[in-house]
């Protein structure tokens, strides 16, 4: 008898089944870890939002993305790993469209401050100026 024969390896069948049964089961009972590394991608985020002075300028998206990190520790609290992570996810998210709508109000001001100094110095300049063209 062939010494690779399937009749004397049948006998581990049931083994292996169950073998393989117990280590699925075990990965579906495991919990996930925390989503550490996206709950403080999330506080960085709000941090530098912070920083740089958004709940001047985006304070809704600035609240929304601290509610959405509160909540991510909740979900950390009561074990809904996925629904922490997602929550985390988005928080970073809104801290960083509040920092990008901050940062384009900014800029937007800065550019109307420019426009009317050089409405101003081209209004002075047509004061000065003679009719001849000289100053």
């Amino acid at each position: 008898m062939n010494k690779f024969s399937t009749h004397g390896n049948r006998r581990y069948l049931p083994l292996l089944s169950a073998c393989v049964f117990c280590g699925v089961l075990a990965g579906c009972a495991s919990t996930p870890k925390a989503p550490n590394e996206a709950l403080q991608a999330a506080e960085l985020a709000i941090a530098n939002a912070e920083q740089d002075r958004v709940a001047d300028y985006a304070s809704p998206e600035l609240g929304e993305a601290r509610d959405k990190l509160t909540a991510a520790r909740v979900a950390v609290v009561e074990k809904e790993m996925v629904r922490a992570a997602r929550l985390a996810e988005q928080s970073r998210v809104d801290a960083e469209l509040a920092s990008a709508k901050a940062k384009a109000a900014k800029a937007q001001e800065v550019n109307e401050d420019l426009n009317k100094n050089i409405n101003t110095l081209q209004q002075e300049l047509q004061r000065n100026t003679t009719p001849g063209g000289t100053l």
